[in-house]
């Protein structure tokens, strides 16, 4: 592992060792490695929501009505949870079962 040395304010210095602290990282290092792959994962998904920003601006403006584009992602929003959590509506009623696993 490589090493690398960093310079802190006192008031940052004292925020890394309060967390160390607590027990939930073993040192100053471990500390700092997690805020860096919390970091990276943040700079991800802000990437993927640009890509998606880019892609609604070059579709240009849509032909529905926004009652319409309201309805149409309310409706994928749905079944994309129910996908996720593994349940299906009914086409009469709208009742929901959980699907057998």
């Amino acid at each position: 592992m490589a090493t690398m040395n960093i310079s802190l304010p006192d008031q940052m210095k004292d925020w890394v060792e309060q967390q160390v602290a607590t027990g939930r990282y073993a040192n100053a290092s471990d500390y700092m490695r997690d805020l860096v792959r919390k970091d990276e994962e943040r700079s991800r998904k802000l990437a993927a929501f640009q890509r998606e920003i880019d892609k609604g601006i070059a579709s240009g403006i849509s032909d529905s009505s926004i009652d319409e584009v309201f309805a149409s992602a309310r409706a994928k929003a749905i079944k994309a949870l129910e996908e996720r959590d593994g349940v299906s509506s009914d086409a009469g009623g709208g009742e929901r079962r959980r699907r057998a696993l």
